[in-house]
């Protein structure tokens, strides 16, 4: 399995905009947890948007709610997170994660990071005022 974090990030203005996406080779759509997570500088990793084919649905942490979107475009072997109206707390470097044949949902795969197996280089986003 293989990352390939492209676009996206660097240094933003507050309110700003910007998407992140990650490119992955190597992977069955069918059966998979993929989500983005964002690790600040001495904090622990966390997750901000996370999907997995058990559960259907995507979930969003509350700092993520209403601003970012994440999506996935499996003719694309791509994922995407939109980050919309950003504060400087969003200041992290970025990580795409996942893995394959999940046994929970997305839910528990944000609040559980090391459930990931496979992981993106990492993508600085700077917001800045």
């Amino acid at each position: 399995l293989r990352f390939s974090c492209r676009r996206g990030g660097g240094l933003v203005q507050v309110g700003g905009s910007t998407r992140l996406s990650c490119a992955v080779s190597g992977f069955t759509w069918d059966d998979y947890a993929i989500g983005w997570f964002r690790q600040a500088p001495g904090e622990e990793r966390e997750g901000v948007a996370c999907i997995s084919t058990e559960s259907g649905s995507t979930f969003y942490d509350d700092s993520a709610k209403g601003r970012f979107t994440m999506s996935v475009d499996s003719a694309k072997n791509t994922v995407f997170l939109q980050l919309n109206s950003l504060k400087p707390e969003d200041t992290a470097v970025y990580y795409c994660g996942s893995r394959r044949a999940p046994y929970y949902s997305g839910t528990f795969y944000c609040a559980y990071p090391n459930g990931m197996d496979y992981w993106g280089k990492g993508t600085l986003v700077t917001v800045s005022s």
